[in-house]
C-alpha cells in the first residue's frame, strides 16, 4: 500500500501501529532487495534461487526414485 502510494504514510504507520520511520526504512530495505543493490546482494539472491531449484531438483529426484521403485516391484514381482 505503501509503496504504490494508496495512502499517505502517516496514515499507514498509524493503521498498522508503527512509526513512520519505520515504515520509511522497511520501504527503503524492500526497494534494495527488488532492484538487487550491491554485488553481494545479487549474490545472496542468486544463492537462494539456486538452493531452492536445488530442494526442488531433490524433490523431483525422490518421486522419481519412489515411482521406480513402485512400478519396478509390479513388473518383477518375488
Amino acid at each position: 500500500m505503501a509503496r504504490k502510494g494508496e495512502a499517505p504514510l502517516a496514515h499507514i504507520a498509524k493503521d498498522f501501529g508503527l512509526s513512520v520511520t519505520t515504515l520509511k526504512r522497511w520501504i527503503a530495505i524492500a526497494e534494495r532487495k527488488e532492484s538487487g543493490a550491491g554485488p553481494a546482494s545479487s549474490e545472496s539472491a542468486e544463492m537462494r534461487e539456486l538452493k531452492k531449484w536445488n530442494r526442488l531438483l531433490e524433490q523431483e529426484n525422490e518421486i522419481l526414485r519412489r515411482a521406480g521403485a513402485y512400478l519396478a516391484r509390479d513388473i518383477n514381482p518375488k
